[in-house]
This record gives C-alpha cells, structure tokens and sequence, in this order.
C-alpha cells in the first residue's frame, strides 16, 4: 500500500497533455517553492542590509526545505507561506533571520511567486505556439489551392481550400500568442492590509552588521520610502512593479486565467477540425503515426508510439489532437473559477476566493503548456491527403456547388425560379443517385431548354459542377493571412 506521505503525490498519471512537458516541471511544488524562496530573498536584498541578504540568499533554495512537511503544516494557518517563513528564518540563522519577511504578508509572497512561476512557464507556452504557427504557415502556403470540402452544420457546403483552413488555425495561435506576450504580471507587496505600513520607515539605532548593534538591539527596518521599496523589491525580481497592491485587485490572475484559457480553445479549435478531417470515412490527413523530431526517442516501440491503441493494432489514433482537446475542455472552468474569485475577492484580503485561485492557475499553465507542445507536434507532423479530399468533392456528384450554377442561371430566368429548378434538380440528383448536371438537364422544361442552350451543354454543364473551380478567394485569403507576422513581445 502506497503512504499518503509519499514523494511528489503528482507525477502527471492523469493527465497524459502536460506529463513530461517543460510547463510541468515550471510548474511542479519544488518550482513554486522556489519563487516563494526567490521572492523572501528578493524583500530581503531590498529593505535590508547585504550581509543579511546574502545570508538569506544562501539558503533559500527549495532543496534545503520539504516540500510535503511545509504542505501540511501549512493547513493550520491555511497557506505554505507561514511554515516556510519559520524554516527559512531558521535556516537563515539568529541575526539575518531578522531581516526575513520584514513587513510582508502571506499573501505578497503567494502573489508573487504565481508571477514569477508564470514569467517563467510563459516562454516555454509562447516557443510551442511559434513552432505552431510556422508549421501552419507552410501547410497554408503548400496547400493554398489545394480543394476540399467546405462543411456547415456538418453537411457539405461549398468547395474551399486546405490552405485556408491551415491559415484560419494559424491566425488562432497568432492570437494566443500575443495574449500571452500581452501580459503584465506584476509583483505583489502591500503588507497586512495593502496600506505598506509595515514597511514605514522606523526611528532607532542604526543598521548593521550583527557585531556593530548593542547585544539584544533588534535589527531596524531600512529608512527607505515604502513606495521606493515596492519598486526595488520588483526590480529584484525582475517583475513590473505594481500601480497599487491587488490583494483583492485581481486583474493579473484573471487577465493571466484568461489568456491561458483563450489558448487552450484556440489550439482547441484546430485539434476538432484534425479530428474530424481524420475520421476513417473522411480520411483527408492523418496525425504523424512515429514519434516527431522534436521528442524522438530510440527507445520508442510500437506499443508507446503515438496513436497506438491497446486492443487494435490497425489504429492509429490521432492522440496529439484528442489531448489538445482534453485541454480545451477543461481550460474554461478554470477561468471561471478565476473570475468567479475576482468578485468574491471581499473586504482588503478574501476568506477563500484568494485561496481558490492557486490550483485553477497553475493547472491552466499547465495546460496551456502541455496544449501547446502537442498542438506543435500535430502541426509538424501532419499528413495532407489531397486525392482523398478530392474524391471526397465528388461524394454529392456536383451539388456541392448548387450555389454557382444557381447564380449561372438567375440572369436569364431570374433568382427565384432559378432556385427552385435547382432544388428540384439536387432532390433528384440525391435521389436517383445521379449527377446534378444530369438531374438539372432533365428537369429544366423544354422552354426554358432553349433559352439556356449554352448553359445545358454537357461540357458548360460538367464546367460548372467542377467544385476544383468554384473556390472564391481563399487563395488571396490565404496570401492575406500570412502577411500577418507575429508582434513583438513587450518589453
């Protein structure tokens, strides 16, 4: 029987989109840990002396501390941080334990930590997107006139191209992308209830080193501006410093909760149409079956290649398409969770709402992370199978450009009778099993036969139902899309 207390409860077992992925290890306690560690050690070098900072340095490093005893000693006082502020004082020793914490509340040190664990997830999101979005844009150019199928409500509509299906799923990624790189995610200091008085400057003896205070003399707090410190403590850490404290303020966790999830749809929308496009009786690409070169392993057999099933050896299943949807499915009730928070975020620190918070935002990193490395590997190694989506053009035997031969006919008997010729002729057509050209030939009254004489030759007739043909301007789309360049992440 496997203890409660076991080492790292959570190896991903569950959650096959994010397992092995850079996100996760950004992610994982020992790397929250450590932002919490780099954010005390950050207050520290701000407000107090450098020999204090140094020694607090020095020991804040995430393998000095348990991870699971600071986890259940956190639940008396509900949160990591107070446990961890009596370890590392400890650790740091009598005189420099002084300088931990100093002025701070829980909440600044979580707060902070989320930032900086997403600064640091976010590049490794935003290199998958680019791989992404490359990888779209030369399916977008190869495949520019390329016809397939349009679909609407799952039918056949009109005939589009592959090009511009890949350069719709291109512009998606474009625009996580720059969601992402949107962002601001400041540092978090406000002090027990956002008013920095704790960090005010003291009056008493002078700073310094142990051995120059009088013995039991406490170590005073900097004569430094509170406003002047919150900026020094972001500058340490590499974080925009914030306009004012948002313990209950929570734009960044939402706008942050909001821009993961909007990734996670977006490489959503392009794992369904992969899905769907690589049904059996559909068949027009297929997912890479070998595992790509981005994560090629020698030891790979068939029974751990992607796509393979457990029971049917035949299968190859598009499993990089299936685990970018598990993301988006999950992706938006984690949002909402974020939101929902925001407007329970009650009085100067919320009982709860603030607590919610941490698991729904480091599981959409997580997500989008692991969304986004399947979504590269899918793209990269997509198979276009132009033949199929030409045979399957002609599955309806011409209706599915109705629409032009609609618009061929109105000049001369006018939109309405025009329309009605053509939907009796695609009722016979679908029903007799017969070409449209066929059917609409037969149906046309000999009256009005002779007034479209040029119209009902075969070969006009056969012209005009060659859905190749009949593809509007989705290659110009196509060409428009890609002089869209990704913007440059803000500074």
């Amino acid at each position: 029987m496997i203890s409660p207390d076991a080492d790292h409860l959570d190896q991903g077992l569950l959650s096959p989109v994010r397992a092995g992925t850079a996100a996760e290890a950004a992610t994982g306690d020992p790397a929250l840990l450590q932002a919490m560690l780099d954010a005390e050690a950050a207050l520290t070098r701000a407000q107090g002396p450098r020999w204090a900072a140094d020694a607090v340095a020095a020991v804040a490093r995430a393998d000095r501390f348990d991870v699971r005893d600071l986890a259940l000693r956190a639940r008396p006082g509900g949160n990591p941080v107070i446990p961890l502020v009596a370890d590392l004082t400890a650790a740091a020793g009598e005189e420099a334990g002084e300088y931990v914490h100093r002025g701070a509340t829980s909440q600044d040190i979580i707060d902070t930590a989320m930032m900086l664990v997403a600064t640091r997830t976010l590049p490794c999101i935003t290199a998958d997107l680019t791989r992404t979005a490359e990888a779209l844009a030369i399916l977008a150019r190869e495949h520019r006139d390329t016809p397939m199928p349009g679909r609407t409500l799952t039918q056949h509509a009109v005939p589009t191209t592959f090009g511009l299906k890949a350069a719709g799923w291109r512009s998606l990624v474009l625009d996580a992308q720059d969601r992402l790189r949107a962002l601001r995610l400041p540092a978090q200091l406000g002090g027990a209830a956002g008013t920095l008085a704790g960090f005010a400057a003291p009056t008493g003896p002078h700073e310094g080193a142990p051995e120059e205070r009088a013995a039991g003399t406490p170590a005073p707090i900097p004569a430094t501006s509170p406003l002047a410190l919150v900026t020094a403590y972001a500058e340490e850490l590499a974080l925009p410093a914030p306009h004012l404290p948002w313990h209950t303020l929570r734009t960044p966790i939402t706008d942050l909760g909001t821009a993961l999830a909007f990734t996670c749809v977006a490489l959503g929308k392009f794992a369904t149409d992969i899905r769907t496009l690589a049904r059996t009786e559909i068949a027009e690409v297929t997912e890479a079956t070998s595992a790509s070169p981005a994560s090629a392993d020698t030891s790979v057999t068939t029974d751990t290649a992607p796509g393979t099933s457990s029971a049917m050896p035949h299968k190859a299943n598009p499993v990089h398409a299936t685990l970018v949807t598990s993301a988006a499915q999950q992706a938006p009730a984690l949002a909402a969770t974020l939101l929902g928070s925001l407007a329970a975020a009650e009085d100067e620190r919320p009982a709860g709402a603030w607590h919610a918070e941490w698991q729904p935002l480091r599981e959409l990193l997580r997500l989008a992370g692991g969304a986004a490395d399947h979504a590269a590997d899918l793209a990269e190694g997509l198979r276009v199978h132009p033949t199929r989506m030409h045979e399957n053009l002609g599955l309806t035997d011409g209706l599915i450009v109705s629409e032009r031969i609609a618009a061929a006919l109105a000049p001369a008997l006018g939109r309405a009778r025009a329309k009605q010729l053509l939907t009796a002729a695609s009722r016979r057509a679908a029903a007799e099993g017969i070409p449209l050209a066929e059917a609409l030939a037969d149906t046309l009254p000999a009256t009005e036969l002779a007034e479209l004489t040029e119209l009902t030759e075969p070969a006009e007739l056969a012209e005009l139902t060659d859905p190749t043909g009949y593809t509007g301007s989705a290659a110009a789309l196509v060409d428009r899309a890609l002089e869209r360049a990704p913007e440059a992440p803000h500074a």
